[in-house]
């Protein structure tokens, strides 16, 4: 039988020696400048910190927040609250914010996240408030051999006039597609703009921020939005989300936040600041050993013979590692160790259920001190031929590690007592 942690340590001194870590680290050190360089810049102190109740008027720290994370994220505007409950409910607030009746929009990254298909309407019954019922039109084009087909985007654009978002998802989803950088993001925005200066280019960034150097509306994406318990919280943020963007793109949206005429000048802190203050702080640290604990789950599962996505060696643009566990056996024999390897509710077994927005049984192994948190190592999958697991997050390289380890017990058959 494999010792497992003679070959995880192995495969650890493997991506070392090949300066696989190194690269990671290098883009975390120059987003961690950045933040901090933003950080000095609006002048963050204590008192930014403190809660208010009510309406929230003149909260200093929630609207100074807000500037940082336009600086941070390249973007001319932005808000953050830590009352969006998900990223799907972030999206919501984009698509709303922007589309109107008789509206097309039409996503390039083919079939959305499955959350977001009962907002749109492709899913679900009529009459539930969806963009379908409020006479916003849904299409899509597939991808081409993992990338944005732009030729079939720019025809598109030019015969329907009425597009008035173009719609990409950066990272997976429940796909087997390569996760989209920032930079190719760019390219399809400035293709789209090319046909219709008009057009908002809007992306779901949820698992890519803080993985490469630069957002995509640093490279000309009109918007982009995520949810805090994912990267951008850092592991801190207990809650919340955010949209960043254009000016007019984030005002609109503010519009849907809240309601046309208030916008981002209510909302009550609540004593959240702090948190969402450190979360960012944290967020490229936090990010890098994240992504350092799915690259080592891919070198690990790779060395024992497993199909995994992306590989251990390419470049990384979120922080979702895919591996095809091959079997349902091992599929929930995976979860079950990374349950395991948790340090919360390590004592309980994930089951398939039919989780709310999802279309099938989906099993999800998660073990954090903020429940559904994304960066706090976690495993989840639709329990469907050929039994992928999407693996992510990690607040420490050695906590991932040892999740990493005990996945790698149970499904190579050295089961945990």
């Amino acid at each position: 039988m494999i010792n497992i942690e003679e070959l995880i340590e192995k495969s650890e001194k493997e991506l070392i020696d090949e300066g696989v870590f190194g690269r990671v680290e290098k883009i975390a050190f120059n987003n961690q400048k950045k933040v901090m360089e933003a950080f000095r810049e609006y002048k963050v102190s204590d008192s930014y910190f403190a809660g208010t109740s009510g309406y929230g008027y003149d909260d200093k720290g929630r609207d100074m927040l807000d500037k940082i994370y336009a600086k941070v994220f390249e973007a001319e505007d932005a808000f953050v609250r830590h009352n969006i409950v998900s990223g799907t409910q972030t999206l919501a607030i984009g698509l709303f914010g922007l589309l109107r009746p008789g509206d097309i929009l039409l996503s390039v990254t083919g079939k959305p996240y499955d959350t977001l298909e009962e907002v749109i309407g492709i899913r679900g019954e009529e009459g539930t408030g969806s963009l379908k019922d409020f006479g916003v039109s849904y299409d899509q084009i597939e991808m081409l051999d993992g990338n944005v087909n732009i030729p079939a985007v720019t025809d598109y654009l030019k015969s329907h006039s009425n597009v008035k978002c173009v719609f990409l998802q950066r990272s997976k989803g429940y796909d087997i597609r390569k996760t989209l950088s920032a930079e190719e993001i760019g390219v399809v925005a400035k293709a789209c703009h090319e046909v219709n200066p008009d057009v908002f280019v809007i992306v779901d960034n949820c698992y890519g921020e803080f993985c490469d150097e630069h957002e995509p509306t640093y490279y000309g994406a009109d918007m982009i939005m995520g949810s805090l318990i994912k990267n951008p919280g850092g592991g801190m943020a207990e809650t919340g989300g955010y949209i960043a963007g254009t000016k007019k793109a984030v005002e609109l949206c503010s519009y849907r936040l809240t309601c046309p005429g208030i916008g981002v000048e209510c909302g009550a802190s609540l004593g959240q600041n702090k948190n969402m203050y450190k979360g960012l702080f944290y967020a490229p640290h936090t990010v890098c050993q994240s992504i350092k604990t799915a690259i080592l789950a891919a070198r690990v599962y790779e060395n024992l013979g497993y199909e995994t996505s992306p590989k251990s060696t390419e470049e990384r643009h979120c922080i979702i590692q895919t591996i095809s566990m091959k079997t349902e056996e091992k599929l929930l024999a995976f979860c079950r160790g990374i349950q395991g390897g948790s340090p919360v509710d390590s004592y309980v077994t994930p089951e398939p259920w039919d989780m709310p927005g999802y279309a099938v049984p989906v099993v999800m192994a998660a073990g954090a001190f903020t429940q559904g948190s994304s960066i706090e190592l976690s495993a989840d999958a639709p329990c469907v031929a050929p039994y992928t697991v999407y693996l992510q997050g990690g607040l420490t390289y050695e906590s991932g590690k040892i999740g990493i380890l005990y996945a790698a017990l149970e499904s190579e058959g050295t089961f945990l007592s």
